[in-house]
């Protein structure tokens, strides 16, 4: 298990968080598997509670092949967040590519009814069989 740096972004006063996480036991590179799991943490450090309602992700691996999953909640649930909590998870994605990279966004709810997008940040699947290049 190999984890990478974290990335945050802040967009409309909630705080996204992710930690890419390489999962080199169930890998299998010769197969051409590449396992990541990411845990996720989000703050709300607005003032109104809010309810995640719907996930959108794009993930693209190292050849540009881009694949997107859209999909109610996370982990099953549709977490709400009164101001100041936080919720965590964690999930996984797998990859044909020693690399590749996540980007998304979640659809939120205030308590008025009211739809806002929440950015997730951009955040590098690199496995350790990944060539490294300095630019």
């Amino acid at each position: 298990m190999t984890e990478a740096g974290s990335y945050s972004k802040i967009t409309e006063n909630v705080l996204v968080s992710v930690t890419p996480i390489y999962l080199s036991d169930r890998s299998r590179p010769e197969d051409g598997l590449y396992v990541w799991a990411y845990q996720v943490r989000i703050e709300n450090q607005g003032t109104r509670t809010i309810t995640l309602r719907h996930r959108h992700w794009r993930i693209t691996n190292a050849e540009g092949h881009t694949e997107t999953v859209d999909g109610e909640g996370v982990v099953g649930e549709q977490p709400v967040l009164a101001p100041g909590d936080i919720y965590e998870y964690t999930s996984g994605t797998p990859l044909t590519t020693p690399s590749g990279i996540m980007v998304g966004s979640y659809d939120m709810e205030s308590e008025e009814g009211t739809l806002f997008a929440v950015d997730i940040p951009a955040f590098s699947l690199d496995s350790p069989d990944a060539m490294s290049s300095l630019h």
